[in-house]
């Protein structure tokens, strides 16, 4: 099973493309981490998940997206209660700042072989990660697919399990 140290330096030196499930993890703790658990398209997620995810973004080169999983995040982080609505997309709109966007027309990304299967932002994530980054996800049939396409990814559920198996209490 892989560490989060283990994972951290098979992408210090290439950068890091994290999924969109992972990155409105991390735009929601770091607005409030209160929320990671109320909120309910993180509440899947635990404050150890986005600790261990900030040290993982704290130790990479680059942080690299696309514009469909910024789409993502944005549409996700609108369903926050209205009163919360500017000061969250206040916090994304500054992290923004720090992430590298990968760019593809989706006519081209409508051409890569995945897309049938897995639609336009997983399409994007091949494009960008063919050889260059590491994709973090926790979405098991993603991971299968970029294993096969022998691309790097680390899923992060395996990251949450070490830690689990890590706690006194087990």
């Amino acid at each position: 099973m892989t560490s989060p140290q283990e994972a951290s330096a098979s992408y210090r030196n290439k950068g890091l493309l994290i999924d969109s499930n992972l990155l409105l993890l991390f735009f929601v703790g770091l607005h409030d981490r209160t929320w990671i658990r109320r909120f309910r398209r993180t509440a899947k997620f635990s404050i150890e998940d986005f600790d261990t995810l900030v040290g993982l973004i704290e130790g990479s080169k680059d942080i690299v997206t696309t514009p469909s999983i910024l789409t993502e995040v944005s549409n996700l982080l609108g369903q926050l209660p209205k009163n919360l609505k500017i000061s969250f997309f206040r916090r994304f709109s500054y992290g923004l700042k720090n992430l590298h966007e990968h760019y593809a027309a989706s006519s081209e990304l409508a051409e890569e072989k995945c897309f049938p299967k897995f639609g336009l932002t997983d399409a994007a994530i091949l494009q960008a990660a063919r050889g260059k980054i590491v994709v973090l996800t926790d979405d098991l049939p993603l991971v299968q697919f970029l294993q096969h396409e022998n691309i790097e990814v680390v899923n992060f559920n395996h990251l949450r399990n070490f830690h689990s198996q890590e706690s006194p209490d087990m």
